[in-house]
Order: C-alpha cells, then sequence, then structure tokens
C-alpha cells in the first residue's frame, strides 16, 4: 500500500517509478481521491462541529427563555442529525475509494532495479559453478521418476485432476529430506525461527501480503461444511489456501507496534503451498516445474528501514547456501522492473541448472518489499524517537522443495538410470547414498 502523503509530497518521484513499471501517472488521479475524501471529512466534521455549537445556544436559549429562538435551533439540529448519516457515509465511501484504488498500484522499484519490460530485461548477478563437472544434457526429472516406478502423475489425475502427483518410497522420502535438510540450515546456522503456522488463512491476511484482491484467480479458497450446505457460498467467510508461508508468516506482525532491539525478526516454515496457475495455461504441463500444490521452505524477514538492503542480500545468500551445499549450478538474476512482483521493491531469483531442459529455471525469489506490506497489515515499531514508524518486510524461498527436487534428479541423473543422493542429505536418508529402484 502507498502512502498518499509521499505522493502528494513528490507527485513526479512517483508518477515516473511507475512509468519503470510501465504504468501511466496515477498520482493526479490519486491526489483527487484524496481530495475528494477530505472534502468528505470535514463536511462530516462540520456537520458534527455545529451540532456541538447548536447544543450550547440550545441551552443558553431555554435559559433565557426564548422559547422561538430555541424551537429554532432545534429544528436545525434534526435538519444535521438526518444529514449526518448520508455525510458519514460519503465519508467511509471515499476513504474506500481511495485504499482500493492505492492497493491496485504495485509496489515502487528502487533506484538500482535494472528496468525492462519481461525476463529478457533481466541482469546477471553472479553465478556458482558445481565442484561436479555440470551435466549438458540428460533426461527430464519426471522421465528419470517414472521409470524408477516413483513417480506417478497418472494416479494424481485420478485423485486430484491435473498438475499434481504421487511421490513414492525412496522419492518420497527425498523430498522429505530436502525439506528437513532445508529447515535444520536455516535455523542453526541462518539464524531463522522456525514456525509451523495455518496454511488456510483470512482474506485479511492475504491482503496483507498483497495477494488479494489483485491475485485472487490464483488462489484456492475453502469454505467448510456447513456452509456449503447452508447458505450461498459468497455469503460465507472464505479462508484460503496458502499459496507460500510468507502469508502467515510475515502476518505474524500484523497490526502490532513492535520495539525496535526485537528487530530483526527471522522466521522460516515448511509448508505445503497451493496456486491455482490460473495464467498458466499451456505452460511446463509436464511433470512437477508448475504445481497446484507443492511443498517450500520459506524465509521471512522483519526489520528497520535502515537495515533492510542489507537484510535482502543475507536472505539471498542463506537461500543460496542451500544450492551450494546440494552441490548444484545455479545463477542469481535481479529481475527488471517488467519481471519482479507486485509487492516487490527488488527481487533477486535463484535459477537452477537443469540439464533435462538444458537451461536453468528459477527455484528460489528473494525479495525486499519496503513498508508496502507493513502499510497493509498496520505492522510496526517504535524507535528510538519512540514514534511509530512501519516496519520493512522481506520474503524468499529457501528453498521450494520440488523444484530441488527436479534439480537432484537431473543433476544427480546416473547413465544406469539410478540418482546419485547429495552426500549433505545421507543423514536424511538413513545412509542411502543411492536411488536405484522402487523401494
Amino acid at each position: 500500500m502507498h502512502d498518499i502523503r509521499a505522493i502528494r509530497d513528490n507527485p513526479d518521484a512517483f508518477d515516473n517509478d511507475l512509468k519503470r513499471r510501465g504504468l501511466e501517472p496515477l498520482s493526479a488521479e490519486l491526489i483527487a481521491l484524496d481530495e475528494a475524501r477530505k472534502a468528505a471529512v470535514s463536511a462530516a466534521q462540520a456537520n458534527q462541529e455545529r451540532r456541538n455549537a447548536l447544543a450550547k445556544e440550545i441551552g443558553g436559549a431555554k435559559k433565557a427563555k426564548d422559547e422561538a429562538r430555541a424551537a429554532a435551533l432545534m429544528a436545525e439540529v434534526a435538519a444535521l442529525k438526518e444529514a449526518g448519516p448520508g455525510l458519514e457515509t460519503a465519508q467511509a465511501e471515499a476513504g474506500k475509494a481511495l485504499d482500493a484504488r492505492l492497493a491496485a498500484i504495485p509496489n515502487r522499484p528502487k533506484a538500482d532495479v535494472p528496468e525492462g519490460a519481461d525476463e529478457h530485461g533481466n541482469v546477471l548477478y553472479r553465478s556458482h559453478a558445481s565442484t561436479r563437472e555440470r551435466l549438458g544434457e540428460g533426461k527430464e526429472h519426471f522421465e528419470i521418476g517414472e521409470a524408477l516406478g516413483l513417480m506417478d502423475f497418472e494416479t494424481a489425475a485420478k485423485l486430484s485432476g491435473s498438475r499434481f502427483v504421487v511421490l513414492k518410497g525412496r522419492l518420497a522420502r527425498l523430498e522429505r529430506a530436502l525439506g528437513q535438510f532445508m529447515l535444520d540450515l536455516h535455523t542453526q546456522e541462518h539464524g531463522y525461527t522456525e514456525v509451523a503456522p495455518p496454511i488456510m488463512v483470512r482474506d485479511e491476511a492475504m491482503f496483507g501480503t498483497a495477494q488479494l484482491p489483485k491475485f485472487e484467480d490464483d488462489q484456492f479458497a475453502v469454505l467448510d461444511g456447513e456452509a456449503l450446505r447452508g447458505a450461498s457460498a459468497s455469503e460465507q467467510p472464505r479462508r484460503w489456501l496458502v499459496p507460500t508461508a510468507e502469508v502467515p508468516l510475515t502476518n505474524l506482525v500484523r497490526e502490532s507496534i513492535l520495539r525496535e532491539e526485537e528487530l530483526p525478526l527471522r522466521f522460516t516454515a515448511l509448508t505445503p503451498c497451493f496456486r491455482a496457475e490460473a495464467g498458466a495455461a499451456g505452460r511446463d504441463t509436464r511433470g512437477m516445474l508448475r504445481q497446484h500444490q507443492f511443498n517450500k521452505v520459506e524465509l521471512v524477514s522483519i526489520t528497520t528501514p535502515e537495515a533492510s538492503a542489507d537484510e535482502h542480500e543475507r536472505m539471498l545468500t542463506s537461500a543460496e547456501a542451500v544450492l551450494k551445499k546440494l552441490d548444484l549450478p545455479y545463477r542469481v538474476m535481479t529481475l527488471c522492473t517488467g519481471d519482479m512482483g507486485f509487492a516487490s521493491q527488488k527481487t533477486y531469483d535463484i535459477e537452477v541448472w537443469v540439464p533435462g531442459q538444458k537451461t536453468y529455471r528459477e527455484i528460489s525469489s528473494c525479495s525486499v518489499c519496503g513498508d508496502f506490506q507493513a502499510r497493509r497489515m498496520q505492522a510496526r515499531y517504535r524507535g528510538k524517537d519512540g514514534k511509530p514508524a512501519y516496519v520493512h518486510t522481506l520474503n524468499g524461498s529457501g528453498v521450494a522443495v520440488g523444484r530441488a527436487l527436479i534439480a537432484v534428479l537431473e543433476n544427480y541423473q546416473n547413465p544406469d538410470g539410478s540418482v546419485t543422493i547429495p552426500s549433505v542429505l545421507a543423514p536424511y536418508m538413513g545412509g542411502l547414498n543411492r536411488i536405484e529402484g522402487p523401494r
């Protein structure tokens, strides 16, 4: 959510930032909406002030036994009272109109974010080679998993439809091992606090992290059995399956004022994630790259404005550590203005090499959001001056477990169809160092 006062103070800077995002100038429209809101507030206040003043005048008229004047004043009060609800409604609607418009506008990019229209404008930040020889090509993960008899898309489709998978045996254990390894790394070495959050959240939480209202079509909403049997679904409160643990983790500080000495707060969680993939028709239809349900380890930081840039680099390094320990080749891209997310000020994407597709694919996004989400959540801290100020929020994948599984299968595949298990995962696999079949 944007600060209308900052827009009023420097409308040209706001419009220039939107232009970098490929949007038309909006400051004039927003300022006009704010003027309408202010006018509505003033009208409601003037009504109440006049009523208060009249109450004193009526008392004076009655004391002076001026019944005619008292009656005239009381008639004016009655008219003001009658107009009051309409003025209050106009004030509320003007405020909602401004808030709704502000909520629909993406975050302003940082000055060092490269300009571009789409992913072709992204810029290489750094790259990392594995100690093992990088495979230039190979089988895709679904070919490997199906040949092992441990990855079943056909049965998953019978159960749930497309974009789901059933993992079995040692492949299911490998996915579990990856998630546990990531959690242990981030909690034991990177200072994140593990959280087991709800994976169903309310509208307010989704709005706070900016999944709503703009990205409603990409989400899964759920209703309880009573709602389905009773009144129409539109009349029932919704809960949302989380698209990422960013939603509950970031909202842990909603509607609160933290102490500065508490910051930074760093949270991590391993949860199922659910995405409708409404805009992904025809993309990555085979395999596990783009699923409706997947597991992910999320990283969230809550910090001060002064520390958020350094925290962003720290979060990126934490996510990179996962791939380094798995000995996977990857690169880090700085996303351009046309490719970064709605709530982001700046985003790094980590892309892992997948030899089956002979390309790099995203496995983590690490974003700094400034106070954009904090304003939507009313999440603040009290600084040394004693005044409340909005926190800065950051989020990143640390990393997507399903995509890590894909990367391991493709980069550690052997000519005989088996898959070598990265040495760092051996303690989580009971000492097993190779997957050879459906056990």
